[in-house]
């Protein structure tokens, strides 16, 4: 692993770019949007709710409508396979004054959209879904909406930042508590667009203006995509590997962190603010790593990179142990059961637990037919692996990377 390279713009803070853009008063620029198809759907769906959006390349160039201008959509949204657009769509659909209905893939349509719904409806929003309002296709009913407070039972950036979107359109006093702090992409942005928001430790509140205004964004690149490169560079022996420009947000550097105490050789320079997100180049050298134990607050800092750092653990010395990630069951897979099994075909030293997994190492991998189970991120995790394993390894199903980073496999290429 030699060279530089850049990545493409992270999911998490281009979702919120292209929904906030729509509901500024002008027009805005998002530079280095992300490529993902879940951020696709986001554009489409805000295209059907009547906001003027232009793509140029990886610059998208939204002309917004005002938070009271949305249209009723003709047709169903369809949120493909994006938990994130149809979460935040709720929020931002349940003051309108018009109704919509969201959908989804076979994948969305299992995964659980109660903990949305209900912070939603206790505050006044009137939402049904399917299966005793758990899952979607979902209605939404959009109406007045007054105060609203809310304290979330569990630690989740998706369902502060939708509790945060309906009170945009709130009448009344708006705040949201969190048990830990979680990704606060959406409350940087707000701010970064002129709308008053506030924190006082893990409470967040809106002031008066509520108005975003029109703005250029400057999309940093991916962590949660850079994950995987930085795993090729700590186990693939020799070079150095420069990831540029790189989202280094405090809630979303669990890997680092977790990485730090393994021992990782990862150096951080040329940090500096961006669009009012933490941004800098990380250099990777390969590392002798040694085991750990990942839970508590931590977790929701590095949720998605927690199949990947399975893959990690094998090539570290004495036993790791996850745990407090039941989250990872009720993602686009049972991420727990998934990157156990498949990382077992391949020799690894790894078992389930109700909450996480054990893995003791190092052991070295062999190649094995795996199965992605259409899930991005075990099909970048497991292509790691087989990347460090003895002997080829097929990936089922591995295309379904686009839905997070279509350029995955040339990135890799590009610096191997």
């Amino acid at each position: 692993m030699n060279g530089e390279i850049s990545l493409p713009g992270d999911k998490s803070v281009s979702h919120r770019a292209a929904m906030l853009a729509s509901i500024a008063h002008g027009t805005s620029i998002i530079k280095n949007f992300s490529t993902a198809i879940d951020c696709q759907s986001t554009l489409d769906c805000m295209r059907q709710l009547g906001v003027a959006i232009h793509r140029d390349i990886n610059n998208i160039h939204v002309r917004g409508k005002g938070l009271r201008a949305l249209s009723k959509p003709g047709d169903v949204l369809n949120c493909g396979n994006s938990g994130t657009t149809m979460r935040l769509l709720c929020g931002l659909l349940a003051g309108q004054d018009f109704s919509a209905k969201l959908t989804g893939d076979a994948s969305l349509s299992r995964r659980p959209m109660d903990r949305i719904i209900k912070p939603l409806v206790n505050n006044g929003a009137d939402i049904t879904g399917e299966k005793d309002n758990r899952f979607a296709p979902l209605t939404i009913n959009g109406k007045a909406l007054n105060n609203i407070h809310y304290e979330l039972p569990v630690a989740s950036s998706q369902v502060k930042s939708a509790v945060l979107l309906a009170g945009l359109y709130a009448g009344g006093a708006v705040s949201v508590v969190e048990p830990v702090k979680t990704r606060d992409h959406t409350e940087r942005m707000l701010d970064y667009c002129g709308v008053d928001i506030s924190r006082d430790g893990n409470v967040i509140t809106l002031g008066e203006n509520r108005q975003p205004g029109a703005r250029e964004f400057v999309v940093p690149g991916d962590i949660s995509s850079a994950a995987f490169l930085i795993a090729l560079g700590l186990l693939i022996p020799g070079g150095a590997l420069c990831i540029k420009d790189v989202g280094i947000n405090p809630t979303r550097t669990g890997l680092l962190t977790v990485l730090e105490k393994m021992g990782a050789d990862i150096r951080i320079d040329n940090e500096r603010l961006v669009s009012n997100e933490p941004v800098g180049n990380l250099i990777v050298r390969n590392a002798k790593l040694r085991a750990v134990d990942i839970g508590g607050a931590l977790i929701p800092k590095l949720i998605d990179e927690l199949p990947l750092l399975a893959v990690i653990a094998t090539q570290a010395q004495g036993r790791t142990v996850v745990h407090d990630a039941l989250e990872l069951r009720v993602k686009e897979s049972d991420r727990i059961a998934a990157i156990v099994a498949e990382l077992k075909k391949m020799g690894a030293s790894i078992e389930e637990t109700g909450d996480g997994f054990i893995v003791d190492g190092p052991t070295p991998l062999k190649g094995a037919e795996c199965s992605s189970y259409n899930d991005h991120r075990i099909a970048m995790a497991l292509s790691v692996a087989g990347w460090t394993a003895d002997g080829e390894t097929v990936i089922k199903d591995a295309d379904c990377v686009g839905i997070s980073c279509p350029e995955f496999f040339d990135l890799v290429g590009s610096v191997t």
